[in-house]
């Protein structure tokens, strides 16, 4: 008997029925299936050092358990000294047994060790049923010997799957076992109205001063010709006793 990979295994005993029941759909070849994954890995340092492509090869073979290729620069840019040609990356593809091999142990022993790991974002898709995942440190991985490493690096993990939408997508990544974050969608709503309750809170604030500091200001200014006209009246009656007793 062959040796089947458990995720392989668990793919087509449990998930297409779960997917099937879930989407309802009518031909067994309409359930979306993982078709491959790509690990790559940038390495711009390598324009100075061409040692650092030749590590990060070692690394990325030993991760995934196939033989990494080197990816090429396709144009000359002289502010980065960058000649076309010029070896600027690392990338490998798998398919089939390694792929599954590969998922299952970023699952269970990878994903695990990451520093306060939550889970993984569901905003990683890009529309056509591909997650993208990206990891800090590749010292996550058990493969690799934190006292051989270089420099610590990260890289991106590409799923490619046939699925229609990114919410079918979602669901067989999430059956294979990555696990997402659970998004609350009603802490969302409630913060997303708090914070339209707060805003017209702080215009109302704003419009307020005006108004009350300019009737102030005329209630001033029409008091300051009061005074001076009752002066004057006080004034012309002085006068007027003074004429009297002068005619007496």
């Amino acid at each position: 008997m062959s040796y089947i990979p458990r995720l392989k295994r668990e793919y087509k005993e449990t998930v297409i029925s779960n997917l099937k029941k879930e989407f309802e759909y009518n031909n067994i070849m309409q359930v979306p299936r993982l078709e491959k994954i790509v690990i790559s890995k940038g390495v711009g340092e390598a324009v100075n050092d061409k040692k650092l492509i030749d590590h990060a090869m070692e690394e990325i073979t030993n991760i995934s358990g196939q033989k990494a290729i080197a990816t090429m620069s396709k144009k000359d840019v002289a502010s980065f000294k960058l000649r076309k040609g010029m070896p600027i990356g690392v990338k490998v593809t798998l398919r089939g047994e390694r792929m599954y091999e590969f998922l299952d142990r970023l699952v269970t022993a990878a994903l695990p060790r990451v520093r306060d790991f939550t889970g993984v974002k569901v905003t990683g898709f890009d529309g056509r049923g591909n997650y993208n995942l990206g990891v800090i440190e590749q010292i996550i991985f058990p493969e690799i010997n934190i006292d051989k490493i270089n420099k610590i690096s990260g890289m991106d993990i590409t799923f490619v799957t046939n699925a229609n939408s990114d919410k079918e997508a979602l669901s067989l990544l999430r059956e294979l076992g990555l696990p997402f974050k659970k998004v609350d969608e009603r802490s969302k709503s409630s913060e997303i109205k708090e914070i339209k309750q707060e805003a017209p809170a702080e215009d109302a604030v704003v419009e307020e001063a005006p108004t009350e500091e300019a009737p102030a200001e005329d209630t001033v200014a029409e008091e300051a010709p009061a005074e001076e006209s009752s002066k004057d009246e006080s004034e012309e009656t002085n006068k007027d006793e003074e004429n009297n007793k002068k005619k007496k």
